[in-house]
């Protein structure tokens, strides 16, 4: 079987990628292959054409390629609320929370994690065209073989553009390379307090992943382990001072008020045509297995 996901070298969909690595998925009778499939919408449509088994990856994605959740369920989360980071070069002196500072600024991101940000933006009373703010894809992140943040990062660094909205390894490599600034941390309650719900890392393959959430939870040098089988040297080892941050949100449920939240956001995004009950979204039969996580 196989599990697609659309940045790989990342904190964003490592409970998956643990989950495979680790063993846990084996010892719930699957035997998974990671795949990188980028970008997100791309890993959706291989999803609906059969070519992947599962998707690890953003909620409100899966509307790339199933209109309306019309064939696809959410199993589970990997982590609680929207985990991308803004991040503008160090030149700007922005501080964090600034979103004025960026009025004229390139800002790169990726398809469908743009929307994102746009929504982002206009909820906290920018406008994109009068503000002259420009999202567009990061020079050189094409391909389905992309590692989105590590590209990302390289642009910033290179002056390609002017910040991005992306993971947190990439966050955490332009910062530590002295080439940038994080302005917006929405899991941490920076911007609008809605954009928490707006999507989250969601994946198909629950009891295997509440499982490695509970083994990060306890040993963290476990992320380690991981980073050294998949990342390269560097980002092996950033990745457990990252998943140390991230563990508050390990939580396996997929809630009401997270529908409710992604939906509105989906539907004035215009990808969503028409409001969705809990169970049209989520497989919620699968809720007992999220206890614990």
């Amino acid at each position: 079987m196989k599990l697609a996901v659309p940045d790989m070298i990342s904190n964003s969909y490592f409970p998956a990628e643990a989950a495979a690595q680790l063993g846990f998925m084996r010892a719930e009778g699957l035997d998974v292959a990671l795949e990188l499939i980028f970008p997100v919408d791309k890993a959706y449509q291989a999803l609906r054409d059969g070519a992947v088994d599962f998707v690890a990856g953003s909620a409100h994605s899966a509307l790339a390629a199933f209109p309306d959740f019309d064939g696809v369920k959410l199993i589970c989360a990997q982590a609680q609320g929207m985990y991308w980071f803004l991040v503008l070069h160090k030149d700007f002196d922005a501080r964090r929370g600034d979103l004025a500072a960026l009025k004229g600024r390139n800002i790169g991101a990726a398809p469908w994690v743009d929307t994102g940000l746009r929504r982002l933006l206009v909820a906290a009373g920018l406008d994109l065209a009068r503000d002259q703010i420009r999202i567009a894809p990061v020079p050189g992140a094409q391909g389905s073989g992309v590692n989105f943040g590590l590209t990302a990062a390289r642009a910033l660094e290179e002056r390609k553009i002017d910040g991005f909205w992306a993971n947190g390894m990439a966050a955490e490599l332009a910062v530590t390379r002295g080439v940038g600034t994080v302005v917006l941390d929405v899991r941490r309650g920076d911007g609008p307090r809605e954009a928490f719900n707006y999507t989250m890392a969601s994946v198909a393959a629950t009891e295997a992943i509440v499982k490695t959430q509970q083994a990060l939870k306890r040993d963290l040098s476990l992320a380690t382990q991981v980073g050294r089988a998949l990342f390269p040297e560097t980002e092996a080892g950033l990745i457990a001072a990252l998943i140390g941050r991230d563990l508050p949100y390990y939580d396996a449920a997929i809630t009401p008020d997270f529908v409710a939240g992604m939906s509105r956001f989906a539907q004035a995004e215009g990808i969503l045509g028409r409001p969705l009950s809990y169970e049209q979204v989520v497989a919620a039969q699968f809720a007992p297995l999220w206890e614990g996580a």
